[in-house]
């Protein structure tokens, strides 16, 4: 496994930061999002229980996902920083730019 020198890391670093902040920025209103839920004294006949308990439910789920993505972007960011970013983990051949354009985040050639 070698280091891709057809790549413009710079520019993949840039777009994964950039993309990693916005979902920080997420994580943040979601978390305060459920801090707040059902705290704020305001529940009236419109929101009972039962509506608090999905919001709360799909605000977890959300909140997984994007937490997840993070950390698949840190991933990406590390392997660029090892010099392995392109590569694919299963074949060690070179993931095609078109791919990594679409998914900045591909570990490998196929997706999977």
């Amino acid at each position: 496994m070698s280091t891709r020198h057809d790549l413009d890391l710079k520019t993949f670093e840039a777009i994964l930061k950039k993309e990693k902040s916005k979902i920080e920025k997420n994580i943040e209103l979601i978390k305060v999002e459920l801090n707040s839920i059902g705290m704020d004294g305001e529940l009236d006949e419109i929101m009972d229980m039962a509506e608090i308990e999905i919001e709360n439910t799909t605000d977890h789920t959300l909140l997984e996902k994007l937490e997840a993505e993070r950390e698949e972007i840190n991933a990406a960011l590390n392997r660029i920083a090892l010099g392995t970013y392109g590569i694919c983990e299963k074949t060690g051949e070179p993931i095609p730019v078109a791919r990594l354009n679409a998914n900045p985040t591909a570990r490998t050639v196929l997706i999977v």
